[in-house]
């Protein structure tokens, strides 16, 4: 692996935007890029603008990009050490075929497709269409998302496909819906630093999304109240005015419980209710029992601080309400979504400077990818897939007759559930590790072992490609042209800065020449990225995630364009719904009533401890990129159990004592961390790691009955102390070849800890 004599974070604090400058004494210097490419970190929704350093086409460091307007330059750990996976020694540079009891070994490129195309063929032929199915991940472009839709349907013709964002925002995606008609953030994050009350539900935004603090500070700085709801006291909730601990699962009763006092104190804003919103009475009807006793009693917080989060949102002039997984990952996450906006629309603070709402994307492009078509329910523009207008158009864009159009699929988890029944015999995926980010994960392994066939295409052997057939060498996401969505509806340019190394291949090039083979090359005659893009446009026309208006050359010219965007003279959408035309049948916003219940697990004598997961400030998602980065491995070295002195004392559990966790599910051991940052009812661990560190072992495939998503973060759970004191941290095979160093002795990681760089 390439190695710099500069560490990265160095290279900003000495060296600043690239110029000739010699370098300071005692640094050895450093040789000039060939290129200085301005693009997008590739991890979370927040797509923060970064500037690649390209050496002989490897990315060999970076530089802030000061005018990116969202970020300003700002990076967090992860986006720091991001172009460290270009060159890491595990990246797959040819496809290579699985051999029964001796690994994988090398194939070319002829062979790979060869045998790809004729086990899709054989399994559609002996089984039916939809025996084969497709997984997809939205940390893709928009143009390779747009790509994996028609992929699905118009080449495998297969009705079943879905994507990762199951388990991130289609809670989110549903409740917008349905209040709104539309889904997006309502704003630009700069709206924040203006509003009078921030309200964060369910984010760990210090750690997960440490760019959009900057914003939150400014509010702060301006004197905004704070106000953040979570079970652990976050580093965002250390700094907040009002902390509320909620019991997790328990999040509708909360914001119905303010709902119910916005009302009984009257902190309701009657023009907009009466003129631009319908159903409130049924919404208030639901909540008209939710009094502060009882709240208190349900959520466990205490009925002041209800009340005074009550007060200060019924009372503000401007405000904003950002909500993310902590809300979402549950049987009832549509409900939380909506429980939320009712407050923003009882009190009319939308669609009006420094008055929004917006759902924080988790993955890549959270956004842009649950927005054109590979969703097992959706057309590309965020059209519906049982809907015959919708059908007809899209039909229409891609040259085919509307009857040969698939309809709606199964979601990612019953997708695994309809493969271990053996009712799907093929899988192909791109941009998933189902084995790490899928609940009842020993569960997802044994589907995956039924499968009479199955091909991943990757950049790295992930934990799910180790059970694939075939695994074809992907690209990365510099390694390609395209465009991703920001979490606030920001479209903007991912440039290529290197062409995929040794013999692997681009997605795009991989998923066209597999069409192609299948008899489909006319519809699949896309000579760049651009070409795709541009279809998308077509294709989103007239939908609600309307890209008509959007170019490669206008997203250049401003630095990004926010859609509904549907002309070439449109400038786009920073701010939606000023004109107070929701997209809904009646043109008004609609509140939705959530009659309160309890998460579908509950503790009890067996299992009496509520187990909730999320992210680590130094990890991404399932690990397959940042367990290979030396340093973020260093920060964090594996998953803890975050665990409250008193319930350990409770259990006789010491600090870094190994505690066997028991679900319903399954087994697993972790480290106690002993901290006083999280209710006494709850344990917490991290979800980045595979295998025995995985604690997706235990949790449970019971899903939202609208959006489908996993209940993440609410399992219930026995805790076991083992006696074992846990050894100073071993890396995994991955963490290994990452080049970590070896600890030298126990070096306990900051759960906490945030580092930003740059202004």
């Amino acid at each position: 692996m390439a190695t710099l004599p500069i560490p990265a974070g160095q290279i900003i604090a000495d060296f600043g935007p690239h110029k000739n400058y010699p370098p300071p004494e005692g640094f050895p210097g450093r040789n000039e890029p060939d290129a200085v490419v301005e693009t997008h970190c590739c991890f979370c929704g927040m797509q923060c603008g970064i500037k690649l350093l390209v050496k002989d086409n490897r990315v060999v460091g970076f530089e802030p990009w000061e005018e990116f307007p969202y970020n300003q330059g700002r990076l967090c750990p992860k986006g720091v050490q991001r172009y460290l996976q270009n060159n890491h020694p595990d990246r797959l540079l040819h496809p290579v075929e699985r051999v029964e009891g001796s690994g994988f070994r090398r194939i070319d490129w002829d062979r790979a497709m060869e045998r790809t195309v004729s086990e899709i063929q054989r399994i559609q032929s002996q089984y039916g269409r939809d025996a084969f199915a497709m997984l997809s991940g939205v940390s893709l472009t928009n143009e390779k998302g747009y790509l994996a839709g028609k992929f699905a349907r118009v080449a495998l013709k297969t009705k079943n496909l879905d994507y990762n964002g199951r388990l991130c925002m289609v809670s989110a995606g549903a409740g917008n819906k349905k209040a709104f008609g539309l889904d997006r953030a309502s704003n630009d994050f700069s709206d924040l630093a203006h509003a009078e009350v921030v309200m964060i539900c369910g984010s760990n935004v210090s750690e997960t999304f440490p760019t959009l603090i900057h914003w939150i500070w400014q509010a702060r700085d301006n004197g905004a109240k704070l106000v953040v709801v979570d079970p652990r006291l976050t580093p965002v909730a250390r700094t907040a005015d009002l902390h509320l601990p909620i019991r997790p699962g328990r999040d509708s009763a909360l914001y119905g419980a303010i709902l119910h006092q916005l009302v009984k104190n009257d902190w309701l804003d009657h023009d907009f209710i009466d003129n631009h919103t319908s159903g409130v009475e049924a919404a208030v009807e639901a909540v008209e029992n939710y009094d502060l006793d009882w709240a208190e009693n349900v959520t466990g917080i205490p009925r002041k601080k209800i009340m005074l989060a009550a007060e200060w949102w019924g009372k503000a002039a401007t405000s904003f309400l950002l909500h993310a997984r902590g809300i979402e990952h549950h049987t009832k996450g549509v409900e939380n979504v909506s429980s939320c906006i009712n407050l923003v629309l009882a009190t009319g603070r939308i669609g009006k400077p420094y008055c929004g709402y917006a759902t924080i994307t988790g993955q890549g492009n959270g956004q842009g990818g649950r927005e054109h078509g590979h969703k097992c329910d959706q057309l590309p523009g965020n059209r519906d897939i049982e809907n015959p207008e919708h059908r007809r158009y899209i039909s229409d864009v891609w040259g085919i007759e509307e009857r040969d159009l698939p309809g709606k699929g199964l979601t990612a988890y019953e997708l695994i559930e309809a493969i271990h029944r053996g009712e799907i015999k093929g899988l192909l995926s791109i941009c998933f590790n189902p084995v790490v980010s899928l609940p009842n994960n020993n569960f997802v392994r044994e589907a995956l072992e039924k499968l009479e066939f199955y091909v991943n295409i990757d950049f790295f052997l992930s934990e799910t490609a180790r059970h694939a057939d075939i695994v074809l060498a992907g690209s990365l996401q510099e390694e390609e042209e395209g465009t991703v969505t920001t979490s606030e509806g920001r479209v903007v340019r991912i440039r290529q800065a290197v062409t995929p190394p040794g013999e692997a291949r681009t997605d795009t090039e991989i998923l066209l020449e597999i069409a192609r083979r299948l008899g489909a090359g006319k519809h699949f005659s896309f000579n760049n990225s651009e070409e795709i893009f541009n279809e998308l446009r077509v294709a989103s026309k007239g939908g609600t995630a309307d890209y008509f208006g959007i170019t490669y050359e206008k997203i250049e010219q401003n630095m990004g364009v926010f859609w509904p965007c549907p002309s070439l003279d449109h400038p786009g959408t920073p701010r939606l719904w000023e004109d107070r035309k929701f997209k809904t049948p009646d043109g008004r916003a609609h509140f939705v009533p959530v009659p309160y219940h309890d998460p579908m697990e509950i503790t009890d004598a067996e299992y009496p401890v509520i187990l909730t997961t999320g992210r680590v400030v130094s990890q991404y998602l399932s690990g397959t990129q940042t367990r290979r980065i030396g340093k973020l491995v260093d920060q964090y070295p594996e998953p803890l159990l975050e665990i409250h002195p008193a319930l350990a004392a409770k259990y006789g559990i010491a600090n870094r004592e190994i505690v066997r966790l028991v679900s319903r599910r399954g087994t697993a051991e972790f480290p106690a961390q002993l901290v006083e940052t999280i209710r006494e009812d709850t344990v917490f661990v991290p979800y980045h790691w595979a295998g025995a560190q995985s604690i997706n072992q235990l949790t449970s495939g019971h899903l939202d009955p609208v959006s489908k998503i996993p209940e993440f973060k609410v399992s219930a759970v026995r805790l076991e102390p083992t006696g074992r004191r846990a050894p100073v941290p071993v890396q995994d095979p991955i963490q290994a070849t990452g080049g970590s160093p070896a600890h030298p002795g126990p070096k306990p990681p900051q759960p906490h800890a945030f580092t930003g760089i740059g202004k």
